[in-house]
C-alpha cells in the first residue's frame, strides 16, 4: 500500500544523487557537528547551573526518572554494561547505516531524509552553544548519580571520562547534553524504519530503538529526561524547516546552473561570430584566387593577342575560322 506523501516535500529530485557527492557532504556535516560540540564548551559553572535547573524542573513535574534508572544500571551489570555499549556505539553506527539504506533502496525519499537529519543537527549545535549543560554523571556525588561509563569502563573500549575511546576523552565536549541528539537521531531512525521498512520486524525496531535509547541515556546518567524531550523538539523543528531548506538549495543550484548556461551560451555566440567573420573575410580572397589562380576571365575580357575561334554570320559550314582582330582567315597567317 503506497504511503501518503506530503505535497511538495517528498518530490523526486531533478538530478539523480550520487554517492561520491553525498559522502563528502555527510562527512562535512559530521565534522561540523563534532567541531561545534568542541567549540561550544561554555563555562563549566554555567553548565552545572543549567543541569541543576533542569533537575529541579523535573522534580517539580515528577519526571525525575534518572535516579532510579541509574541505580538499577549500577546495581545490575547485565543491564549497565549493554547500556554503555548501546550508548557508546549505536549512535554512530545505526544512523549512517539507515542513511545508506534509504539512499540505496528509497532514493526518491533520500534527499528529504538527509536534509531533515542535517537541519536538525545544526539546530542541536545552536542548543549546545546557547545552553551548555552538565549531564547528571558530572554533578556532585551528593545528587546520587553514578557515571556508568566510568564504572564499567573495564568492559568496553571507552575511557572513564567520556564515551570516546580511551585517552581521547579530552577531545569531546562533555557539557553538550541539551538537547540530546542521541535521542533525536534515534527518533529519525525510527521514523525511517517505520515509514519505509515495509514489514513487521522493521516497525518493531522503529519503536524499540528510540524508546530504549531514551532509557539508556537516562540510566547511564548521560542525559536528563528533558534533554530527550528537547531532542525530539529539535527533530520536529528540523522537519518543519526541511521544505524551506530544500527550496533555498534549489534556488541556489538554479542560480549557479543559470550562470553556467549564460557563460556557455556567450562562449558559443562569440565562437559563432568569430567563425562568421572569418568566413566573410575569406570570401573575397577566395573569389580573387579563383579569378587569378584559375586563369578565368570575366565577360568581355581578353588576354593580349588571344585568338578567338568563331564563325562569321552566313558562312558556310566548314569555312575557315577568322581572327578576332582583322577577319582574315587563320590559315593565311
Amino acid at each position: 500500500m503506497p504511503h501518503a506523501e506530503t505535497p511538495g516535500l517528498l518530490a523526486a529530485p531533478r538530478n539523480r544523487l550520487r554517492w561520491w557527492t553525498e559522502l563528502p557532504l555527510i562527512l562535512l556535516v559530521y565534522a561540523c557537528y563534532s567541531a561545534g560540540r568542541l567549540l561550544a564548551r561554555g563555562d563549566v559553572t554555567s553548565a552545572v547551573d543549567h543541569g541543576l535547573a533542569i533537575l529541579r524542573v523535573e522534580k517539580l513535574l515528577f519526571l525525575n526518572a534518572e535516579n532510579p534508572l541509574n541505580r538499577l544500571f549500577t546495581r545490575e551489570p547485565w543491564l549497565g554494561v549493554p547500556a554503555d555499549f548501546w550508548y557508546a556505539s549505536l549512535h554512530y553506527l545505526v544512523t549512517p547505516v539507515i542513511l545508506v539504506w534509504v539512499f540505496r533502496s528509497r532514493a526518491v525519499h533520500y534527499r528529504v531524509a538527509r536534509t531533515w537529519l542535517m537541519t536538525s543537527t545544526f539546530i542541536g549545535l545552536i542548543g549546545f552553544t546557547l545552553l551548555p549543560t552538565c549531564p547528571p554523571r558530572l554533578l556532585s556525588p551528593t545528587y546520587g548519580f553514578v557515571d556508568t561509563m566510568a564504572y564499567y569502563s573495564s568492559y568496553g573500549w571507552w575511557g572513564g571520562d567520556a564515551s570516546a575511546p580511551k585517552g581521547l576523552g579530552g577531545l569531546t565536549n562533555q557539557y553538550a547534553a541539551m538537547p540530546s541528539l542521541h535521542c533525536g537521531w534515534a527518533l529519525w531512525c525510527g521514523v525511517m524504519l517505520w515509514r519505509y521498512g515495509g514489514n513487521r520486524l522493521t516497525k518493531i525496531a522503529a519503536v524499540v530503538y528510540p524508546t530504549v535509547t531514551v532509557i539508556v541515556v537516562m540510566g547511564t546518567a548521560n542525559h536528563y529526561f528533558l534533554d530527550a524531550v528537547a531532542g525530539v523538539a529539535v527533530m520536529g523543528a528540523g522537519l518543519l524547516l526541511t521544505p524551506y531548506v530544500l527550496r533555498c538549495a534549489d534556488r541556489v543550484r538554479a542560480r549557479f546552473e543559470g550562470r553556467g548556461s549564460l557563460v556557455a551560451a556567450s562562449s558559443a555566440r562569440a565562437s559563432s561570430e568569430a567563425t562568421g567573420t572569418a568566413s566573410s573575410a575569406a570570401s573575397p580572397a577566395a573569389e580573387a584566387s579563383i579569378v587569378s589562380g584559375g586563369c578565368q576571365t570575366s565577360a568581355g575580357e581578353r588576354f593580349p593577342r588571344q585568338r578567338e575561334s568563331r564563325f562569321e554570320p552566313g558562312a558556310e559550314p566548314g569555312a575557315s575560322p577568322t581572327d578576332a582582330g582583322d577577319g582574315a582567315p587563320a590559315t593565311a597567317r
